[in-house]
């Protein structure tokens, strides 16, 4: 997500470095599997244009014309059961997809959670019907996905959670609270609910005073109604049967202000949700890119461990 160019320059310089050391550290999962989550047509679509810009970044992803989920399974033996879809961040525009997709799910698999890294649409009217829709209708189908093919993947269907970074942080969220009405074909009344939900430096509100305005302008449009505001504002929309939410966030984030995950928590403790948060002094916005990859995932590795108990 980004405000200034000298923001854009670091946030893509991180990425790209990502890039190399992720192809450059010792891989110890199985080899990923790239799955189509529709396998047929895909809803909410029409014919359109898009138009990308010029200069494309590596580990970074401009379009989704057919949504996937990219497994990262655990080495043979190593799986705990539990399995996660992760949903990249990147303002509604991009997907910040090495970066916070794949160096996650290597993370996740190496501690025998079995990782699915989201591919999500872009919202754009030109290929949209509704393009507030999208990402949360991809969402939803990667977790009936998942959860339909659990028992041949070796996961407990009742363990399969959904993580997202910041605008991936808002379509977790989102999912997490608008579980109930399957906006994908669901005959089966396969359950949608995460039963995990960890969000990392989340945009939450859509509201002017919390909301981060790129994000909201990409997935709402330019003129939201307050009706469409307040759907996707989802501290609005925490109830008692939200899932279980592990949040972490830096103070000094001047993208996505702390106080969304602050709200977010202040609901979940209000509807008794169990729910941990951790904020950091310092570290601003992508915090975790610069960080060792150990340093912010074991206390969440910790605190999943505590939702089996």
């Amino acid at each position: 997500m980004y405000f200034t160019k000298s923001d854009q320059l670091k946030r893509l310089l991180l990425a790209k470095l990502m890039c190399l050391l992720i192809a450059m550290a010792p891989v110890k999962v199985v080899a990923q599997t790239v799955m189509a989550i529709y396998p047929d047509t895909i809803p909410n679509t029409r014919n359109g244009q898009l138009v990308l810009p010029q200069k494309l970044n590596p580990g970074l992803i401009y379009s989704v014309p057919k949504p996937e989920v990219e497994m990262f399974a655990p080495a043979e033996g190593k799986s705990n059961g539990s399995a996660v879809i992760i949903c990249p961040g990147g303002s509604y525009k991009v997907l910040v997809y090495q970066g916070e997709g794949v160096r996650a799910a290597r993370a996740f698999a190496e501690n025998g959670t079995t990782a699915f890294v989201l591919k999500y649409r872009l919202p754009d009217d030109s290929i949209m019907v509704d393009k507030t829709i999208g990402p949360l209708q991809d969402a939803q189908k990667a977790m009936k996905f998942v959860r339909q093919r659990a028992k041949t993947l070796g996961i407990d269907p009742s363990r399969i959670g959904i993580m997202g970074f910041s605008a991936g942080g808002h379509l977790a969220a989102t999912l997490a609270t608008h579980f109930h009405k399957s906006l994908v074909k669901n005959p089966e009344n396969i359950s949608l609910r995460p039963d995990f939900v960890i969000l990392i430096y989340p945009v939450i509100s859509m509201q002017d005073s919390l909301t981060h305005l790129d994000s909201r302008r990409n997935l709402l449009g330019k003129a939201p109604s307050r009706a469409t505001v307040d759907a996707f504002s989802n501290e609005l929309q925490v109830a008692d049967d939200t899932p279980p939410t592990y949040i972490t966030h830096a103070g000094d984030d001047n993208l996505v202000s702390v106080d969304n995950s602050i709200v977010f928590y202040q609901k979940l403790r209000q509807h008794k949700v169990p729910a941990e948060l951790h904020l950091f002094p310092k570290g601003g916005h992508g915090f975790v890119l610069g960080q060792p990859i150990e340093s912010w995932t074991a206390p969440i590795f910790k605190w999943m461990q505590t939702l089996n108990k």
